[in-house]
């Protein structure tokens, strides 16, 4: 099972030019359909609304007249014409902000919340509930596999995704974790997925990608990093690995691409983890050296998964490239 639950195009190239997928990506910007603008008119940093203490986020998902699922089978001619019924899910979540902490706790990004961050819990939320060829995961997987958020922030993903897995890590820094507790709290239980109540399977825990950089490889980077567990009360299993891990919109500040690597590479194993970068393109060259970085880390195949998000976002899929046995 593992590294299967992945669902890339068969066509999907991995890159291995990082100027061309730079201008590939800058290209699609100018030409996009849709400009993302703030509440104030203008684009912005890209958070949804940080005047708010609470915001209320609402996921409203409808299924696609052409869209196909994977399990339908194509029609016999009928006697008589029927409208389609189209079906719809909304989803509610309640999310705390900290607005202070943005504004003056230096570094702080993660205490409001971001698009990126919304569009990407749509996009997958929806493939979850109206399955389709086109999916990026095999979701009839997901419940096997264990899931590590990098910079979870407000924990609006852990809040959504989390019944999807077997167990999900929403980790930041040790400043934000009052604040992902909080809005777990604030949120009642989900009522999809194979686990019905997130506080099962979603833990918060610190991780600081400076602090685990810091750190010789080897042991002392294990020890500091966390590990999947079941429950909030159950014991770390070190032999159990992760099998997915998530950085959405965590690509902002050129001291932190160094870290945010080293991190990702200590979590991975090879032949196992996927990892999933989601961004909004904002600064071009930070973005150019995150990917330089991860990279240039060797053993990686990276490869951009198109259609998910529109063109003002990406996302990148990594995957370890499995050690060849010792002769």
């Amino acid at each position: 099972m593992p590294g299967r639950f992945v669902t890339l195009p068969p066509d999907a190239t991995p890159i291995s030019d990082v100027d061309e997928e730079i201008f590939l990506l800058y290209t699609g910007l100018n030409r996009a359909r849709t400009k993302l603008t703030g509440l104030d008119g203008h684009r912005g940093l890209g958070h949804v609304d940080s005047r708010k203490d609470i915001l209320t986020i609402n996921i409203g998902l409808s299924e696609d007249a052409t869209e196909t699922s994977k399990d339908k089978q194509p029609c016999v001619a009928p006697k008589q014409k029927r409208p389609k019924e189209k079906k719809s899910i909304d989803i509610e979540i309640e999310i705390a902000q900290d607005k202070t902490a943005l504004r003056s706790r230096k570094g702080d990004t993660g205490s409001v919340v971001w698009r990126a961050s919304v569009e990407f819990c749509r996009a997958v939320l929806h493939q979850h509930f109206f399955p389709s060829r086109s999916a990026i995961f095999d979701y009839s997987t997901l419940s096997e596999c264990n899931c590590l958020e990098l910079g979870a922030g407000t924990g609006l993903l852990g809040i959504a995704f989390s019944p999807l897995f077997r167990t999900y890590t929403a980790s930041d820094i040790a400043a934000l974790l009052p604040l992902i507790r909080k809005n777990v709290a604030l949120n009642p239980q989900p009522k999809y997925g194979a686990v019905q109540s997130q506080c099962m399977n979603l833990n918060v825990e610190e991780l600081d990608w400076v602090t685990l950089a810091s750190l010789p490889p080897g042991p002392a980077r294990t020890r500091y990093c966390p590990s999947p567990r079941v429950g909030p009360s159950s014991t770390p299993n070190k032999d159990d690995t992760w099998d997915l891990i998530l950085a959405v919109d965590c690509i902002y500040h050129p001291s932190l691409l160094r870290p945010l690597v080293d991190t990702i590479e200590t979590l991975s194993t090879p032949g196992r983890t996927w990892v999933f970068v989601v961004v909004e393109l904002r600064q071009e060259d930070v973005i150019r050296e995150f990917l330089n970085l991860w990279l240039t880390l060797g053993g990686w195949e990276i490869t951009r998964a198109e259609g998910l998000l529109d063109e003002n976002y990406a996302i990148w899929a990594g995957h370890r490239i499995p050690l060849a046995p010792a002769m």
